[in-house]
């Protein structure tokens, strides 16, 4: 009998609302109900834990003397696959391992802080490429993602923007986490949970951001349990450690104080020793020699100063901390599982997205931004790398640092060079996968398997481990072939070879071809491409670490390898090269819009980080602020950046100030401030040397100057613009020691950006793609 609805529309689950008659035949405009999918019986929850700028002999099972027991115990139950490989940046390693298609047809040839305009730099993943999450959640699995993100273009990452890059568009139910590159490990400075921004006024004292993320992949694996015992869930646990700035709590710290006195050169040898000890490598395997590349070099440790050595062994103490940290809390969620009963039926991949970094230069920085982040052309003569900070502040809060290579050096241990290099230190990192109840382990085998793996295989093998069929489609649309190959085969017969045998690699020009045992490597850019002349050769079964050159030897497999790398290039639309730089200038006239004025009132959250420099980056600015400012009234008026670099306007004891915080040293203009309704203004005028000055105006009236100030550029300010107190990481360490946030206790009614024009310097180009195509079709 059919039931007839007359009290008007209700809900029906996954189509909206209905109105009429509820019968037994679906109607032909509403789908007949299907059941939710669900995993098979006994599916085996999957983890990825992904580490960011990790180098391949950090964790002890491959070599290091940092304290990592849980990693050692994931190594003991599962596999070390020694010859795992990636691209050799971040967010093409993501995009591939992801997507399981190679990085230049997911889109991402470099990282997202740029938007040429040409396919293999769209910055966001294809929509016709479903991603690891949309897998498994259509194979009936819950879907969760900690950590970074990065694969969204900066331009979209805005709370305006359309979020179908977003986490939550690309398969996960639920995110939390920060979506840029990096952040501050004490004061992240935008956090992101599922699609909006978590507004934190003040960071607890004893806040940590690996803590934080393993806190909430802790709570969505309860809240799971907590509504369904036997959904399998994918997590995905992208860290933002150990990428810089290095940051580590303070008992980490001191667990490592004096451990790295020896050096460089010494932890290098002492763990290549180990390598071999562990079979990682057959014995008369050549470690490879200290580098020597021009801009890459690394100074012999026992060549140094005594005051830089204790200087630089306080970085490594810093990176190695932060290391240790992530084992801890790993094993806060193995002793979850083990508690629960689902460790035994588990896949943990434990890798990193790239080889170690020598972004801190010879010498390490003690001011991040102003090294990494600053921009590579004409800096002047004054521009200060290292802004001197006392050495105890390293690794803390306070101090925004970077190692000096060196350590990167030792990291990479045994290859050579770094990421963004094809050769091994670039593109081969550690890789653990574990999974009891399913890849138990023969008797006397020690787990090691020394065939070849690339990012995009992990996808195709943990589907096929965990017996979840790839999608066909995504949104309608015919799903783009993968380039993954699964190696799950000798993961349980270690006598099989890689069916993975060739890859090749591109970033900024470099080049790379793999062919079986035969390597060729386009070490610099620029070159004709494929010539001869411009490839080196090396054999890897006898030299895996890279240091013969047998190009000389056998031209024709030069020659042969050359054309399969250009061969592969089209195919994986690896062109137009980035090899001169220029795709970082380029912007598209949709970020116009961005560099609009505009008037941001209290109350509001932080504005995000891109769309808060485009305002001022590289060009002359006003900030115009409108108060009523009562007797006694005090407090922050709008505050931009953070410990890295920044600036913040104030009230205090009648005073008006202005801090700037330049990469880490404070500059401070005031004048008195009485009560009543006024115009404060900060004017910044672009002068010659990528230099500011600086003019504080009270209804018009300069009352105070700051001149020759170095720009706060490239990637600071780093945190965003936060109006009527100073949110997040403090520009000012100081004032917020005394008062925190410092809320303004008067009546702000606004602050109003209007940028300026831009300095001569500023590279930028903008493309106006629109109307260029409008010429042409006229």
């Amino acid at each position: 009998m059919s039931a007839q609805i007359n009290s008007g529309p209700f809900p029906v689950r996954g189509y909206g609302s209905f109105t009429g008659e509820v019968s037994e035949k679906a109607s032909d405009s509403v789908p007949a109900w299907k059941p939710p999918v669900r995993a098979p019986r006994g599916a085996p929850n999957v983890i990825v834990m992904l580490m960011d700028d990790m180098g391949y002999s950090d964790i002890s099972p491959f070599g290091g003397e940092i304290d990592t027991p849980t990693l050692a115990e994931i190594a003991e139950d599962g596999f070390r696959l020694g010859n795992y490989q990636t691209p050799p940046m971040c967010a093409p390693a993501r995009a591939a391992l992801l997507t399981g298609m190679n990085p230049h047809r997911a889109g991402f040839a470099y990282v997202p802080h740029m938007d040429p305009g040409f396919p293999n730099t769209a910055m966001e993943l294809p929509a016709d490429a479903p991603t690891l999450a949309e897998n498994f959640r259509a194979g009936g699995y819950a879907t969760f993602m900690v950590g970074k993100w990065h694969l969204t273009v900066e331009s979209k990452m805005h709370d305006g923007a359309a979020k179908d890059s977003w986490p939550l568009a690309r398969g996960f139910e639920r995110y939390y986490g920060c979506m840029d590159g990096f952040t501050s490990l004490f004061h992240p400075h935008r956090i992101i949970s599922d699609n909006s921004q978590v507004v934190i006024d003040e960071y607890p004292a004893d806040y940590y951001l690996t803590d934080d993320l393993t806190d909430k992949a802790l709570g969505m694996i309860g809240e799971l349990r907590a509504n369904d015992p036997a959904k399998p869930f994918f997590l995905y646990f992208a860290h933002q450690a150990v990428h810089g700035p290095l940051q580590a709590k303070a008992a980490d710290l001191e667990k490592y104080r004096g451990r790295y006195e020896s050096g460089w050169d010494h932890i290098r040898s002492a763990r290549f020793a180990r390598q071999i000890a562990a079979g990682l490598f057959p014995e008369g395997t050549a470690c490879a020699p200290r580098n020597t590349e021009p801009g890459a070099e690394v100074v012999p440790w026992d060549e140094l100063e005594a005051e830089q050595r204790q200087l630089f062994a306080r970085y490594m103490e810093a990176y190695a901390a932060a290391v240790d940290n992530v084992d801890q809390n790993l094993k806060r969620i193995t002793d979850h599982l083990k508690a629960t009963g689902e460790y035994e039926n588990t896949i943990i991949v434990f890798t990193s997205d790239n080889g170690a970094t020598a972004e801190g230069g010879d010498t390490g920085t003690r001011s991040y931004f102003s090294r990494f982040g600053a921009p590579r052309f004409g800096l002047p003569e004054d521009w200060d790398a290292d802004v001197a900070r006392d050495p105890e502040l390293i690794g803390g809060p306070r101090a925004y640092v970077h190692y000096p290579r060196g350590w990167a050096y030792a990291s990479n241990t045994p290859f050579r060079l770094y990421k963004m290099h094809t050769y091994g230190g670039g593109t081969r990192v550690p890789m653990l996968l574990s999974w009891p109840a399913g890849l138990p382990k023969a008797a006397g085998d020690d787990g090691i398997r020394h065939q070849y793996a690339y990012a995009t295989d992990v996808g195709a093998t943990l589907l096929t481990l965990a017996g979840v069929s790839p999608l066909q489609q995504r949104h309608g649309v015919p799903a783009q072939e993968t380039d993954g190959i699964p190696f799950d085969r000798w993961l349980r017969e270690p006598t099989l070879d890689s069916a993975h045998t060739e890859q090749y690699t591109e970033l900024n020009g470099r080049r790379a071809l793999l062919d079986g045992n035969w390597k060729a490597v386009a070490p610099e850019p620029n070159g004709p491409g494929w010539e001869q002349g411009t490839w080196e050769l090396y054999e890897l079964a006898a030299d895996p670490t890279e240091t013969i050159d047998v190009a000389a030897a056998h031209p024709q497999k030069v020659r042969e390898l050359a054309e399969r790398w250009r061969a592969a290039a089209w195919h994986n639309q690896v062109f137009p090269l980035n090899d001169d730089g220029s795709f970082n200038r380029n912007r598209p006239a949709t970020e116009l819009l961005l560099e609009a004025p505009v008037t941001l009132y209290p109350g509001a959250p932080t504005l995000e980080r891109f769309r808060s420099a485009k305002l001022i980056r590289l060009r002359s600015f006003t900030v115009d602020v409108a108060i009523d400012h009562g007797p006694g009234a005090a407090g922050v008026l709008v505050a931009h950046g953070d410990q890295g670099g920044g600036y913040v306007l104030y009230t205090e004891d009648g005073n008006l100030t202005l801090a700037y915080n330049q990469y880490g040293k404070m500059l401070c203009i005031g004048a008195p401030l009485e009560p009543g309704s006024h115009l404060v203004t900060l004017d910044f005028i672009a002068r010659p040397g990528i230099k500011w000055d600086v003019r504080l105006l009270v209804d018009g009236v300069e009352t105070a100057r700051l001149e020759n100030l170095l720009q706060l550029t490239g990637m600071a300010p780093f945190a965003g613009i936060s109006v009527g107190l100073d949110r997040g990481g403090p520009v000012d360490w100081e004032l917020s020691r005394r008062h925190g946030a410092f809320r303004y206790s008067g009546t702000l009614h606004r602050v109003h950006y209007t940028p300026g024009a831009k300095a001569d310097y500023n590279p930028e180009q903008v493309l106006e793609l629109d109307r260029e195509m409008a010429r042409v079709f006229e």
